[in-house]
């Protein structure tokens, strides 16, 4: 459902050449398999297994599109966009879930979210989705 329109870095060394895409996942192979897509791409990539890390090593104002799963230990998916809404990031984000609930597209998009995935992600739409939110000028 879309919106009509690596976790060893330090801070300070997130890349500003490429477009940036940030993965939070708790699930090691999933975010191994999406970098290695977007890689694929063109685009840098840097993964979290959990949003605390994410929001230790990733400054609010940092360009990018976040990919972040909803169920994860400690912060949750949902926990992770409502800080970042209140913060006032501009960040798109991307929900993905393994969680089989034909809501969990309309709940991600009223929080807030440019897009839903169900596990496992469709590679072209989610590359594609990826391409119109910087087409937009929303990363």
């Amino acid at each position: 459902m879309i919106k009509n329109i690596p976790s060893s870095h330090q801070k300070g060394e997130i890349s500003a050449g490429k477009k940036q895409i940030y993965i939070v996942d708790d699930d090691e192979s999933v975010c191994r398999a999406l970098k290695c897509l977007l890689i694929t791409y063109g685009f840098e990539v840097t993964t979290f297994l959990s949003a605390e890390n994410f929001f230790s090593v990733v400054p609010n104002k940092a360009p990018g599109c976040l990919i972040l799963d909803i169920h994860m230990p400690g912060m949750d998916g949902w926990e992770v966009l409502k800080r970042m809404i209140e913060s006032g990031s501009k960040r798109p984000v991307i929900i993905v879930s393994a969680e089989k609930n034909v809501d969990l597209g309309k709940q991600s998009l009223k929080a807030g979210a440019v897009g839903f995935f169900q596990k496992p992600v469709n590679d072209k739409d989610l590359i594609d989705l990826i391409n119109k939110t910087y087409f937009e000028e929303k990363c």
